[in-house]
């Protein structure tokens, strides 16, 4: 009988202290994720790399399949910015599944760049590869 009481007590202990560290996390105001490292397509963007990363934040729907089957990860893409601004060739590189790579394709085509302009001592800009 002491052992059934005790774990008992274990549990709502447990669950107790479960309940807090969630309702911790969901007090906080909402973060937009922004990598430590630049990405170079960040330089062409108007606003920089912290309004492109609010861009997507603001844009994103998560698949429901994706929420669904809870499928986390990572989606990368590929495209080229031209030489006007305009982006094109854009491929899923890295996919996490259930809809997730679609998506962060259909962001990556919302995005609108900055012309590069002339670069590495070169008199006319040439079409930049990007991954996001």
């Amino acid at each position: 009988m002491k052992s059934k009481i005790s774990i008992l007590f274990l549990l709502f202990a447990f669950m107790t202290f479960a309940a807090a560290a969630q309702s911790a996390d969901t007090a906080k105001e909402k973060e937009v994720w922004v990598p430590s490292k630049s990405i170079p397509v960040t330089e062409h963007y108007a606003g920089g790399q912290e309004a492109m990363y609010k861009f997507i934040d603001k844009q994103i729907q998560y698949p429901a399949l994706a929420r669904k089957n809870r499928v986390q990860g990572e989606c990368i893409i590929s495209f080229t910015l031209n030489e006007d601004g305009s982006t094109s060739g854009f491929k899923v590189l890295k996919n996490a599944g259930a809809g997730t790579g679609e998506e962060a394709l259909r962001i990556a085509k919302m995005l609108k760049f900055k012309a590069p302009g002339p670069g590495f001592g070169m008199l006319a800009s040439v079409p930049i590869m990007f991954k996001l």
